[in-house]
């Protein structure tokens, strides 16, 4: 049901350097519409959407450096798709690789998209022809996410996948008006740097069941990639439009993939997990009053011992006890810039702190405006006596 397909992508990262990501905390409008989750607003989401990119192409101070730009679920209108990826052709640097969800389409649609990108999406258009020849779906929604990477030598490669498991609101008992589940799912590696990545949608990274389940796919696939190479699964990218990001379905999963209770896991256990969600701005999914959202983190296995660190836009914590560190952000519309660490085995008796904030933005009068430094960090802890 969950098929990973690794797919090769020339991205000449610096050698011995870490990445840098950006997370886009921001917020989405939604409504119910010919029962599909569409954004209530694309024309001004579209201007927020395009002035994230406008900033990382024109790069101030070292954003320059960057190399994930991260978007939240449903967050960029499927009219302004191919607008937004002939500007990152244009406008972004080689080596860049940009992951943003797209409102619901339906499965005809989706199927145009993989069409227009067939080059990269073989297995994916497939699967989904394979579906509509069986059945009268094309009125289907799509939960669909896409991911553009500009490679070292300028090459533009757009790689698509739908959402395999629907949100409670995605869901009806009429399988016509149901969400497409996907099947095929990219596992990225990068040459000739070996890093690997992948990127969820929302809950794609929580068990289906008892007996099949996404993560564990990824998993059993990250394991067998450290068997046949020693390399690992670095990054893991979900992206969410999720109004309860801290549920405790989301932290057993978290508690499972960096455990090690039953079963080592040295494909994942070095894992960098990226969850970017919308902002507290967000509405259209319901009014329920446990209903979050926000806190956006970056969850790291507990070896790299991230310090405790607590101010105005970020806290460092364990995810209520897990064998994990968590940076966990809050709740307002922002952008994160941040290092993904490189070393994944540190010295016990070292006191570097392998994840920095590089920067901090917030929407201004003329757009993002940086956040000074000393409105958010906090003097480090003394260090404790011998």
């Amino acid at each position: 049901m969950f098929t990973i397909v690794e797919k090769e992508l020339n991205l000449q990262f610096t050698l011995g350097h870490h990445q840098h990501c950006l997370l886009c905390q921001i917020p989405n409008h939604l409504g119910l519409r010919n029962f599909a989750c569409k954004l209530t607003d694309p024309a001004v989401k579209w201007e927020q959407v395009r002035s994230i990119l406008e900033l990382v192409a024109e790069g101030p101070r070292n954003l320059k450096k960057l190399h994930f730009l991260l978007l939240p679920e449903a967050a960029m209108p499927a009219a302004n798709v191919d607008e937004a990826l002939a500007f990152i052709g244009r406008q972004f640097r080689p080596n860049t690789v940009t992951m943003f969800g797209v409102e619901h389409v339906s499965l005809a649609e989706y199927r145009e998209f993989l069409e227009r990108y067939r080059a990269d999406n073989a297995e994916v258009l497939e699967s989904v022809l394979a579906d509509l020849d069986a059945g009268n779906i094309q009125h289907v929604p799509v939960n669909l996410a896409v991911t553009a990477v500009k490679e070292a030598d300028g090459r533009l490669r757009v790689f698509l996948m739908a959402k395999s498991h629907p949100f409670v609101r995605e869901e009806t008992l009429d399988p016509y008006h149901d969400l497409y589940r996907g099947k095929v799912f990219p596992l990225f590696r990068c040459l000739p740097v070996g890093f690997n990545f992948m990127a969820l949608i929302c809950l794609d990274y929580v068990y289906r069941d008892l007996y099949q389940s996404n993560i564990s796919a990824i998993i059993d696939k990250a394991n067998d990639l450290f068997f046949r190479t020693r390399q690992r699964l670095d990054l893991l990218a979900v992206l969410e439009c999720n109004p309860k990001p801290e549920h405790k379905a989301f932290r057993d999963v978290v508690n499972g993939f960096y455990g090690e209770y039953l079963a080592y896991t040295p494909g994942v256990r070095d894992t960098v997990t990226v969850f970017c969600n919308v902002s507290d701005e967000t509405s259209g999914l319901g009014t329920g009053t446990d209903y979050t959202y926000g806190y956006s983190s970056v969850i790291l296995h507990k070896s790299h011992k991230i310090g405790a660190v607590h101010n105005s836009e970020f806290t460092s914590d364990d995810f209520s006890s897990l064998p994990v560190c968590r940076l966990r952000f809050g709740d307002q519309t922002r952008l994160y810039y941040f290092n993904l660490p490189l070393f994944h085995e540190l010295d016990p008796r070292t006191t570097r702190f392998p994840l920095k904030i590089h920067g901090i933005y917030r929407p201004g009068p003329t757009g993002w405006e940086r956040i000074a430094d000393d409105q958010f960090r906090s003097n480090p802890p003394l260090p404790e006596p011998d």
